[in-house]
């Protein structure tokens, strides 16, 4: 169990960072935000009371006072105070090296041992840049904007990151209300960032070779992808998909993967065998396409009525 009169300091209070400290404040935490400059701390200020009161019009609050929150909240242009007694760090100043390792070295003199050192990094390997006397406690917490509403946070170790480490930030990711998923290792980009990267090249290569125009790009992903990820995401689409298929066409491809040809040698094809790289429990085909086809229209007439298929 989390102790929410545990301390937060979220240093750096940019976009990231008054959003990250808008979420601890807004689930019950105190929070510190630090920056260099008074001016960054106000606009800092300006955004949170801004976008509290959005969500607020929403209901996201809990029924919580906008002041109540705002009060959870404090600022500082002193690092050291704003560690000091803090039981989780969150670093989320500029991708710049030399920035990031002052500021561990600074963090780490300012706080207890036992106090979670993380980063919202999400290119730099910070393991390879921090220089701590406890790099047991270092750990990346990656957010996506805006922070406040995103739910997943990538919750990444370094070689020396204890397992303590990892199941406690996960825990005080929870208590927040996120949905932090664990990856086993750094890589770089870590889960989404490598989907969007894949995707936004591929993008950008049709439009480059004149094959679509970029509204039409986003109409065709919005009327198929956009409908069927919060389903089934990309990797249960290879099980309705089917992995003999799938299996197929990478022999053809001369591109196998070794996790998908092991699953067809040993009779899991996915939906219609009931097992492949998900367990269906037994559930005939009949029962999960009914399933999936039941979230998909629901899916579609919600984007509808919210007009989600229209630009921003």
């Amino acid at each position: 169990m989390i102790d929410k009169n545990m301390k937060i300091l979220v240093a750096g209070a940019g976009t990231m960072g008054n959003s990250i400290a808008q979420g601890f404040a807004t689930a019950g935490f105190k929070a510190t935000m630090y920056s260099r400059t008074q001016k960054t701390l106000d606009s800092a200020r300006a955004q949170i009371d801004a976008s509290l009161k959005t969500c607020e019009e929403f209901n996201l609050l809990g029924g919580q006072k906008i002041s109540d929150i705002t009060a959870r909240i404090s600022y500082t242009q002193s690092l050291e105070e704003g560690a000091k007694g803090a039981g989780f760090v969150l670093e989320t100043v500029a991708e710049n090296p030399n920035v990031k390792k002052e500021i561990f070295a600074k963090i780490e003199s300012s706080v207890a041992p036992d106090t979670i050192i993380a980063s919202n990094a999400s290119f730099l390997n910070i393991f390879n840049i921090a220089e701590l006397k406890h790099m047991d406690r270092l750990v990346i917490a990656h957010y996506y904007a805006p922070a406040h509403i995103i739910p997943l946070v990538e919750v990444v170790p370094g070689p020396q990151t204890s397992e303590a480490t990892m199941q406690k930030t996960v825990e005080i990711m929870k208590a927040i209300g996120k949905a932090p998923i664990r990856m086993k290792k750094f890589g770089v980009g870590f889960i989404v960032n490598r989907i969007q990267k894949a995707i936004g090249e591929c993008c950008m290569d049709m439009i480059q070779e004149g094959l679509v125009e970029p509204t039409d790009i986003d109409d065709a992903v919005k009327n198929t992808l956009g409908i069927r990820l919060p389903i089934v995401g990309v990797i249960q689409t290879f099980d309705f998909q089917g992995l003999d298929n799938l299996y197929a066409i990478q022999q053809n491809a001369k591109k196998v993967y070794a996790f998908v040809e092991d699953r067809v040698k040993s009779g899991e094809f996915g939906v219609k065998t009931s097992k492949g790289l998900y367990d269906y429990q037994g559930r005939t085909p009949a029962e999960i396409l009914a399933k999936r086809d039941e979230l998909y229209i629901k899916m579609y007439e919600f984007l509808k009525s919210i007009n989600a298929f229209e630009p921003v």
